[in-house]
Protein backbone atom coordinates (compact mmCIF):
# COMPACT_ATOMS: atom_id res chain seq x y z
CA UNK A 1 0.00 0.00 0.00
CA UNK A 2 1.54 2.99 -1.26
CA UNK A 3 1.93 6.30 1.71
CA UNK A 4 0.21 9.32 0.00
CA UNK A 5 0.95 12.58 0.82
CA UNK A 6 -1.26 13.20 3.89
CA UNK A 7 0.01 9.96 5.40
CA UNK A 8 3.19 11.62 5.53
CA UNK A 9 2.03 14.35 6.77
CA UNK A 10 0.17 12.03 9.43
CA UNK A 11 2.84 10.44 10.38
CA UNK A 12 5.16 13.81 10.66
CA UNK A 13 2.94 15.61 12.98
CA UNK A 14 2.89 11.72 15.03
CA UNK A 15 7.04 11.59 15.16
CA UNK A 16 6.67 15.23 16.87
CA UNK A 17 4.34 14.21 19.31
CA UNK A 18 6.01 10.73 19.93
CA UNK A 19 9.29 13.12 20.39
CA UNK A 20 7.48 15.23 23.00
CA UNK A 21 5.75 12.01 24.61
CA UNK A 22 9.60 10.16 25.25
CA UNK A 23 11.01 13.22 26.95
CA UNK A 24 7.87 13.05 29.52
CA UNK A 25 8.99 9.41 29.99
CA UNK A 26 6.58 7.68 28.04
CA UNK A 27 6.72 4.62 26.15
CA UNK A 28 5.71 4.97 22.59
CA UNK A 29 5.53 2.83 19.38
CA UNK A 30 4.28 3.88 15.88
CA UNK A 31 2.24 2.05 13.95
CA UNK A 32 2.31 2.08 10.39
CA UNK A 33 -0.99 1.24 8.59
CA UNK A 34 -3.08 3.69 9.52
CA UNK A 35 -0.53 5.86 11.13
CA UNK A 36 -1.24 5.97 14.80
CA UNK A 37 0.92 6.02 18.42
CA UNK A 38 0.27 3.90 21.14
CA UNK A 39 0.86 5.40 24.31
CA UNK A 40 1.87 3.98 27.71
CA UNK A 41 3.26 4.99 30.97
CA UNK A 42 6.27 2.49 31.09
CA UNK A 43 6.15 2.45 35.19
CA UNK A 44 2.68 1.19 35.89
CA UNK A 45 2.26 -0.38 31.91
CA UNK A 46 -2.06 -0.32 33.09
CA UNK A 47 -2.88 2.39 31.12
CA UNK A 48 -2.42 2.75 27.57
CA UNK A 49 -4.14 4.80 24.84
CA UNK A 50 -3.82 4.97 21.19
CA UNK A 51 -3.54 8.23 19.47
CA UNK A 52 -3.81 9.35 15.66
CA UNK A 53 -3.69 12.67 13.98
CA UNK A 54 -6.39 13.86 11.85
CA UNK A 55 -7.02 16.65 9.30
CA UNK A 56 -10.44 18.79 10.13
CA UNK A 57 -11.38 22.21 8.66
CA UNK A 58 -9.18 24.30 11.13
CA UNK A 59 -5.56 22.22 10.28
CA UNK A 60 -4.25 19.39 11.52
CA UNK A 61 -5.53 17.54 14.92
CA UNK A 62 -4.23 14.92 17.25
CA UNK A 63 -7.02 12.45 18.60
CA UNK A 64 -8.05 10.01 21.30
CA UNK A 65 -9.17 6.60 20.22
CA UNK A 66 -12.51 7.41 21.02
CA UNK A 67 -12.59 10.03 18.34
CA UNK A 68 -12.27 13.54 21.04
CA UNK A 69 -9.67 16.03 19.83
CA UNK A 70 -6.35 16.03 22.28
CA UNK A 71 -4.64 19.66 20.23
CA UNK A 72 -3.62 21.38 17.35
CA UNK A 73 -0.90 19.11 15.73
CA UNK A 74 1.06 22.46 15.35
CA UNK A 75 1.48 22.77 19.56
CA UNK A 76 2.67 18.76 19.99
CA UNK A 77 4.05 20.35 23.46
CA UNK A 78 0.81 20.70 24.89
CA UNK A 79 -0.87 17.62 23.32
CA UNK A 80 1.67 15.44 24.47
CA UNK A 81 1.31 17.42 28.52
CA UNK A 82 -2.27 16.81 28.12
CA UNK A 83 -1.55 12.62 26.98
CA UNK A 84 0.83 12.47 30.06
CA UNK A 85 -1.36 14.14 32.66
CA UNK A 86 -4.34 11.54 31.54
CA UNK A 87 -1.96 8.23 31.05
CA UNK A 88 0.63 9.43 34.51
CA UNK A 89 -1.92 11.68 36.41
CA UNK A 90 1.78 14.36 36.71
Amino acid sequence: MPDTPREHTRTYFLGKLAQELEARGLAVTLRAHPPALRVSDPDTALLAETVDCVPLSDGWFYRWSWGEIVGLADDPGLAAHRIARVLTGR
